[in-house]
């Protein structure tokens, strides 16, 4: 028991390490490229060369972004950089099937939030900005082709070919994508905002509702039917959601108040030919465990044992590796309240399986 326990840790926190890591990127990029119209940007968008370098179209040496679209599109390369690039070492191919659910959602929504005559929907983005820009058709890492290396985890040499098998994503609406963004933000907040050292703070359980609120009116949308691409989205959403009581075991916090989600809904029983990648992915990586309350047992019991060891990796490790000034101090500004447990304890799982996460910080 103790053995599947442990391995079942790992499991769930090889792909919520990699969930985090994609919302506190989002959360990053929302910084230089607003998802709300009433809120200003905080920094200038052509003064972060790691987007601005994704202007261009490729080899064209165009080095400003003209348009909003264009925005969109460098914001889009860099997620696919900062996400997939930068944790090739122990990307998976399951990992970049939820992380694309992820990314289109984002993109839908910015799409719809910023209108644009040529861009109608995601498929008319993709013919656009996609189909023929160098930048999704090659994988670079500190200037040495990945091509070969992504291909060998997750069957695809480039962005283009990830976005292209998973083309699914391009039939949802981005009004309705615009939808699940809703939702997704919330959900990561969830995760991003959980204080394992104040008990008194409720902000999860806010987030909780809020998502629960979200997740009800999309769970009753007419294109939510079974098997459909829209069903596909609202079920990654929702494992993600399920996901979190086992984040709040492995960081000791009894979350047991936050609201269970009920069954999806679907208006028909409709069969798409679209991949089973929500439910499929998901649920391979954090596969629920009948046995809730002996394996929380076990795992509040390891968590002491676990943040002991973990201590002295941490400040060493990233300290050592990132000496980024300008890094430290957007740290303290954008995250004054980040959960130092969690920190500390993501810290030690990324000590091991992930060397270079020091040289990633510094290319935020």
């Amino acid at each position: 028991m103790t053995i599947y326990i442990l391995l079942r840790i790992i499991l769930i926190m090889n792909f919520l390490i990699v969930s985090i890591f994609a919302c506190g990127r989002f959360d990053t990029l929302r910084i230089y490229l607003p998802d709300d119209l009433n809120n200003s940007k905080t920094l200038d968008f052509h003064k972060n060369d790691n987007l601005k370098k994704y202007c261009s179209n490729g080899d064209s040496g165009d080095t400003e972004c003209n348009t909003e679209a264009d925005k969109i599109n460098a914001g889009c390369l860099w997620l696919f950089e900062q996400n997939i690039v930068n944790r090739i070492s122990t990307l998976t191919k399951d990992h970049s099937e939820v992380f694309i659910v992820y990314v289109m959602i984002w993109l839908g929504h910015m799409l719809n939030l910023k209108k644009d005559d040529k861009i109608k929907n995601l498929n008319d983005f993709y013919d656009v900005h996609i189909k023929n820009n160098t930048h999704y058709t090659y994988c670079k890492k500190n200037n040495s082709d990945c091509s070969n290396t992504l291909k060998g985890i997750t069957g695809y040499t480039n962005f283009k070919e990830l976005i292209e098998k998973n083309e699914y994503l391009m039939n949802v609406g981005i009004n309705d994508m615009s939808n699940f963004y809703d939702a997704f933000k919330p959900l990561c907040n969830m995760y991003t905002e959980l204080n394992a050292h104040n008990t008194e703070d409720k902000r999860y359980l806010e987030n909780a509702k809020k998502f629960g609120e979200k997740y009800e009116k999309l769970r009753n949308n007419s294109n939510n039917t079974k098997g459909s691409p829209y069903y596909q989205v609202l079920s990654t959403l929702s494992n993600y959601y399920n996901n979190f009581k086992d984040f709040c075991n492995i960081n000791n916090v009894n979350c047991s108040d936050i609201p269970s989600l009920p069954d999806i809904n679907t208006t028909q029983n409709s069969v798409h030919s679209s991949q089973q990648v929500s439910e499929r992915t998901v649920q391979k990586i954090a596969q629920s465990s009948e046995d809730t309350s002996s394996s929380s047992s076990i795992t509040n019991k390891l968590i002491p044992v676990l943040s002991i060891i973990v201590a002295i990796p941490i400040f060493l490790g990233i300290f050592y590796k990132v000496n980024n000034k300008e890094f430290i101090n957007y740290f303290h500004y954008k995250y004054p309240n980040v959960n130092k447990q969690i920190i500390r304890f993501l810290t030690f799982y990324i000590s091991i399986r992930y060397s270079d996460f020091g040289n990633d910080l510094k290319n935020i």
